[in-house]
């Protein structure tokens, strides 16, 4: 499985985000090994890069090799990546008087 760069602290989801990773969301339709008529959903989710999606790729390769579920289908979300777009530029600074 591809490491995800280290999250060191709390805006770690922004560190990976100005990388070129975007939050990704997978639904998991899947028959169960004991009941293969019984469809279930599983959702996964991860930061991720589009459109390949490395992260997910090798989570559904470990899902097929190591658990005995069969996935029927799988729909993904992808958090589009920070554009310029979404920062904008502060004109001034406000200043409020102190309480005393």
């Amino acid at each position: 499985m591809p490491q995800l760069p280290a999250l060191p602290s709390p805006d770690g989801g922004l560190r990976l985000r100005l990388l070129g990773y975007g939050l990704t969301t997978a639904e998991i339709a899947y028959y169960r090994p004991d009941y293969p008529w019984l469809l279930q959903l599983f959702a996964w989710q991860e930061y991720d890069e589009a459109p390949d999606f490395p992260v997910l790729f090798d989570f559904l390769g470990f899902w097929r090799r190591d658990i005995g579920a069969k996935i029927h289908s799988v729909r993904i979300a992808h958090d589009q990546l920070i554009r310029p777009a979404e920062w904008r530029a502060v004109d001034g600074v406000i200043e409020l008087p102190a309480r005393h």
